[in-house]
């Protein structure tokens, strides 16, 4: 049995599904808005190898490592972007969140901060984790910030930890979030989604 089992997790107008082969077009099409693959601090596929990508990620699940999902508006299923569970170590309980991305209209919107309300109510909650991490490109600053402003404590760098796609070494920023932090960051995650945005 694994860790993390197949599940859907919605709230607001959102849904988090099972990433999978019928999202190719989507997740294309998510992409494309924006160029994303463009930006060399990210992950997102160029968009002849998004089906290479959900590939990777469906061996990733088989291998217990990691679970994407799609990013989806929960009516229309149009797919907004992808992220995972990965890193998952069931030993430990924990799990860390990345492979997020959004397409560029969804970004500085209400879908990441909803997303991360998901994600780590189901780690803590449901899966019953001690901590859920994130990893992030020293120079993806706005990642930074975001994770930052989740509520999670960086936890150092790591120098010379991956390559990126130009061919470039990456040093990587670790954070985490323990589970007695985490009623502290639904509440403020709460606040945020409610509070009027200008």
């Amino acid at each position: 049995m694994a860790f993390v089992e197949p599940v859907t997790l919605k709230a607001r107008d959102l849904a988090l599904v099972p990433l999978s082969l019928d999202h190719e077009e989507g997740l294309r099409a998510a992409a494309a808005d924006g160029e994303l693959w463009k930006l060399r601090i990210t992950s997102v596929p160029e968009p002849h190898e998004t089906s290479a990508y959900i590939e990777a990620a469906l061996q990733g699940r088989e291998a217990g490592h990691r679970f994407a999902f799609a990013v989806t508006e929960a009516e229309t299923g149009t797919v907004l972007g992808s992220t995972s569970f990965h890193d998952i170590l069931p030993a430990v309980k924990r799990v860390e969140i990345g492979y997020t991305w959004y397409a560029k209209r969804c970004q500085r919107t209400h879908v990441n901060t909803t997303c991360k309300l998901l994600m780590l109510t189901h780690a803590f909650d449901t899966l019953g984790c001690n901590v859920v991490g994130w990893r992030t490109d020293n120079f993806n600053f706005a990642s930074q910030q975001a994770i930052e402003r989740l509520g999670a404590k960086k936890d150092g760098v790591i120098r010379g930890h991956a390559m990126r796609r130009d061919g470039t070494i990456r040093d990587t920023v670790m954070y985490s979030l323990r589970s007695g932090e985490w009623p502290e960051v639904k509440a403020q995650l709460l606040y945020l989604l409610d509070k009027p945005r200008s």
